[in-house]
């Protein structure tokens, strides 16, 4: 059969109430968190270690009436779990042997057993005492609650719908060689951990780092179950943690310490991560140093319109490149100028350059490219007077923007010349036989070029170069004017989206200025984002509003960031838009923005297959020599039909 590709597969951590050795009233809230999960639409589910005995038994399981218990209450649970893939913990006995494992269930049938690889045996751990590791076992296959099924830790689960599990227990993640390293490079998505890690203080940052750092290397989600309170309490206390990451960030996190059963939910997304891994070349490389694994193909559930209609259980920003928290400002910001500043730092000192060229407009981008070249001229100790600041006003020219480019070099000490190039313009347009009553693009154009040929000559005159003050959000949708503003000799914000300038110019207006370079750089922010190629509204104000133009920039940053850092495709653009901003835009102005990212995405490569150098400074670029290479002329008919 065809195999039904899924996007997002929703994931749960389930932490019952346990009482050691009470085998019976662990299946009943074992059942009854699955009960939860089918209603909650989960399709993979991960119990704690040991859950149907309670991990902390002892020598008790030694005893065969708890190990036939466990068992008798594995057959009851198996056809209780329905379509859902579950992996539930408990003793088995093998050859003789007695193995800590993980029982795997899926489509209502048990179809594999996982043992335990790494048994903590120091402190306050015996797990030796009483088990036998993985490595010990000479069986592949176990019968079990009355099946005969694989057996072994190099069984990944292949549900045919894109997801493929694997299953690890507690300590197995803690190993120098965790056996989920060998089940992700060879296919599994998704690693389910039973646990049954007690509470110690400091212990719960260092088990979230071990999650979220497991998940990173291999490419993968990881969905981790803590045993919980109800465990024996004669020298350890267990909180029930559970965790649910996606390559290295944290998806869901539940609470620690409750005294009734838990449940964890949330959507990863296995497009992604499969997206990561084909364009990760050292991870397919990974995958020959590896042993190899068998795969348990499991027929997939069906697939039913709630799949993409459902909302989604995650959180999904709706500000990608901007750091959520509020403690990371100051360090993620001076990181980002770091990264710009000594960029063009290097720059000039490599062609023994001590002047630079910007045209200030008073908005946005070359605000923060001003502040770039400040702080690159006080890494070098050179004088803020190199930076030579020229503001050039024209058809659309504001008294607002015109005033802020003004007060902000005067704060930051910046020398600032003005060349009107209204006269030039017009003299241009005449000798093209132009009207200039005609407002279109080349009306525009004209100014834009006309700016950018006059910095550019100034910069020979000078010594010096010209910096580019564009962003990456212009870059992406191609606005800016071919050979004008989309040219110059450095372009120091080529890296940097616009939601992330205005943070960035944010914080440094509160934490690194004050008196009129502050409040220029407020107004800045507060100004509506403009060419100002068109003439103003009669009141002075700006009359050409670029985001009534080509739309919202944070819709397009959240859709540059999807489409190329995630592989998200335009069904699944628009599902996670309409979640992100569920509160902001309806389905309807969310299709119509997203049909223009892809519109001018595709149409404006030509621009950006000749950019100029710019540094790097998230996690994507257009650089032709970097992060993104495409035909100028592709076609994309598939993303807007």
């Amino acid at each position: 059969m065809d195999k039904v590709q899924r996007t997002f597969v929703r994931v749960a951590a389930a932490v019952p109430l346990v009482r050691p050795a009470d085998v019976g009233a662990n299946l009943e809230s074992v059942r009854g968190l699955l009960r939860d999960a089918a209603a909650e639409c989960a399709q993979a589910v991960v119990f704690p270690e040991l859950c149907l005995t309670g991990y902390t038994c002892a020598d008790l399981f030694y005893q065969p009436y708890l190990l036939d218990s466990a068992e008798r209450a594995l057959a009851d649970l198996v056809p209780a779990c329905g379509d859902m893939l579950v992996a539930v913990g408990l003793p088995v006995r093998v050859s003789g042997r007695i193995f800590n494992c993980a029982a795997v269930i899926a489509g209502g049938r048990l179809v594999g057993v996982v043992p335990k690889t790494y048994l903590p045996s120091t402190h306050e751990f015996y797990e030796a005492r009483w088990f036998a590791s993985a490595l010990e076992a000479t069986d592949t296959e176990v019968t079990l609650a009355g099946a005969t099924v694989p057996f072994g830790n190099d069984l990944v689960f292949d549900r045919e719908d894109g997801s493929v599990f694997g299953v690890e227990l507690c300590e197995d993640m803690w190993t120098a060689n965790p056996p989920s390293t060998r089940l992700t490079l060879r296919g599994a998505n998704v690693i389910l951990n039973l646990s049954g890690s007690n509470e110690l203080v400091g212990k719960t940052e260092y088990r979230r780092s071990l999650v979220l750092g497991q998940s990173a290397r291999c490419l993968s989600a990881y969905v981790y179950a803590g045993a919980g309170v109800g465990e024996s309490t004669t020298d350890l206390v267990f909180g029930g943690h559970t965790l649910i990451a996606e390559n290295g960030a944290l998806i869901a996190e539940g609470g620690r310490f409750e005294r009734t059963p838990q449940l964890t939910i949330a959507d990863v997304d296995i497009g992604f991560l499969d997206f990561e891994r084909s364009a990760n070349y050292a991870f397919r490389t990974a995958a020959h140093t590896v042993g190899e694994v068998r795969t348990i193909h499991l027929n997939p559930e069906a697939v039913t319109s709630k799949e993409t209609t459902r909302p989604l259980r995650r959180r999904v920003d709706p500000h990608p490149f901007v750091p959520c928290a509020f403690a990371d400002r100051n360090a993620r910001c001076e990181e980002i100028l770091a990264i710009q500043s000594t960029g063009l730092a290097t720059r000039l000192e490599a062609i023994h350059a001590k002047d630079v060229v910007i045209g200030l407009s008073g908005g946005l981008d070359s605000a923060l490219a001003l502040l770039v070249c400040v702080e690159a001229f006080d890494r070098l100790g050179l004088d803020r007077k190199g930076i030579h600041a020229f503001t050039m006003p024209g058809f659309g020219t504001t008294k607002r923007t015109k005033g802020n480019a003004e007060l902000l070099c005067e704060g930051l000490g910046v020398p600032l010349e003005t060349i009107d190039i209204t006269a030039m313009s017009r003299q241009h347009l005449a000798d093209l036989g132009r009207d200039e009553s005609v407002k279109d693009i080349t009306y525009e154009n004209t100014q834009a070029r006309g700016r950018t040929y006059l910095l550019m000559d100034k910069a020979n005159q000078l010594g010096g170069i010209v910096i580019g003050t564009g962003d990456l959000s212009e870059l992406a949708l191609g606005w800016c004017t071919y050979n004008g503003d989309h040219m110059s000799m450095y372009g120091v914000n080529s890296g940097v989206p616009k939601t992330l300038v205005k943070y960035i110019v944010k914080w440094y207006a509160e934490e690194k200025v004050e008196g009129i370079s502050a409040k220029a750089l407020l107004d800045i922010l507060a100004t509506p984002v403009s060419p100002e190629l068109l003439p103003a509204n009669a009141d002075g104000t700006i009359a050409q509003v670029t985001e009534d133009k080509v739309g919202p920039y944070e819709l397009h940053d959240f859709f540059l960031y999807h489409f190329m850092r995630r592989g998200a495709g335009k069904e699944k653009l628009r599902r996670l838009a309409l979640t992100a901003f569920a509160e902001v835009y309806d389905a309807e102005t969310i299709a119509k923005w997203l049909d223009a990212f892809f519109r001018r995405f595709f149409s404006q490569q030509f621009k950006r297959s000749c950019l100029p150098d710019g540094p790097k400074v998230g996690s994507i670029n257009l650089s032709p020599r970097g992060d993104w290479r495409m035909p100028s002329d592709v076609s994309f008919t598939e993303y807007v039909k």
